[in-house]
């Protein structure tokens, strides 16, 4: 049966009439009986009486009436919920992020976010892996790379610079590199599962330049990376946004700073806009609001 047929014929019953219950509908009164009509014929029943100034329930029509009008004050009842739901940011939000963006700018967001919104709870994972939000099940995800899946919703929140830096202790038992050229006899923290031909491809005061590095260590997750360069274990290749606060604090010097990569991009990707929850609507204007700043 169709539940819009059972609330125009419960309209019905409750205006007296066809043209009281089009009134209040807004709709036209040949509509209003032909949907009465269209479920008598699905029942196979007849459930009004119809006379030229009102209509009457006949025997199963009150029946089916006292049963459907509970059914429709039911759903009445959850549709109010839903809205209430939808409008008021509630429930739990499945976050994924990258380990270093995450515990350098993401927690502090989530920590105002939720402060703001009392009613929401969040579940975060921190990964370098990325996570499809489709296949992983989760609301959001943040990407430092463009997704392969085509059906995501993708939006730019952030560019970084790529710069070379190394701890104190590291150029001082190394030295400082003064050309491109000398990263060649440094040890370079590889970005990867192999200390296999890396290569770097950086941008300088003449254009591009790829060079052959080579070094000890090589580290998968952009968090391992800058915990290895902290460590003093070479030079490392990293975006200016997560290791702002060594900068500042000495614990990583840039070097060779004519050269690095322009655009490193952090993404936010989530599925289709259709019937989004509104703690996640929230949460994505929230992040927005806070990357422009």
């Amino acid at each position: 049966m169709d539940l819009n047929h059972i609330s125009v014929f419960a309209r019905v019953v409750e205006t007296g009439s066809f043209s009281a219950a089009a009134r209040a509908l807004g709709t036209p009164k040949a509509t209003i009986s032909r949907n009465v009509a269209q479920l008598e014929a699905t029942l196979g029943a007849r459930l009004l009486n119809r006379t030229t100034r009102r209509v009457e329930l006949t025997e199963l029509g009150r029946a089916f009436y006292e049963e459907a009008s509970s059914g429709l004050a039911a759903f009445a009842t959850a549709r109010q919920r839903i809205d209430a739901a939808q409008a008021v940011p509630s429930g739990t939000l499945r976050i994924a992020a990258p380990v270093a963006f995450g515990t350098r700018n993401l927690m502090g967001w989530i920590a105002e976010f939720l402060e703001k919104y009392e009613q929401v709870r969040i579940e975060l994972r921190l990964t370098d892996d990325p996570i499809d939000p489709v296949t992983h099940r989760v609301d959001i995800a943040f990407w430092t790379r463009r997704p392969a899946n085509s059906s995501l919703i993708i939006r730019t929140i952030g560019t970084t610079r790529l710069i070379l830096v190394a701890s104190p202790a590291y150029l001082e038992r190394r030295g400082i590199p003064a050309r491109i050229q000398d990263l060649q006899h440094h040890d370079c923290i590889a970005f990867g599962p192999s200390l296999d031909a890396e290569r770097w491809r950086l941008k300088g005061p003449r254009g591009w330049i790829e060079i052959n590095v080579s070094g000890r260590i090589a580290v998968e997750g952009s968090h391992a990376e800058i915990q290895s360069a902290l460590a003093g274990l070479g030079i490392a290749l990293l975006p200016m946004a997560p290791i702002a606060d060594h900068l500042r604090n000495g614990e990583l010097q840039q070097v060779l700073p004519d050269y690095g990569i322009d655009g490193g991009t952090l993404r936010v990707v989530h599925a289709s806009n259709r019937h989004m929850p509104a703690a996640q609507r929230a949460f994505l204007d929230f992040v927005a609001r806070k990357a422009e700043k």
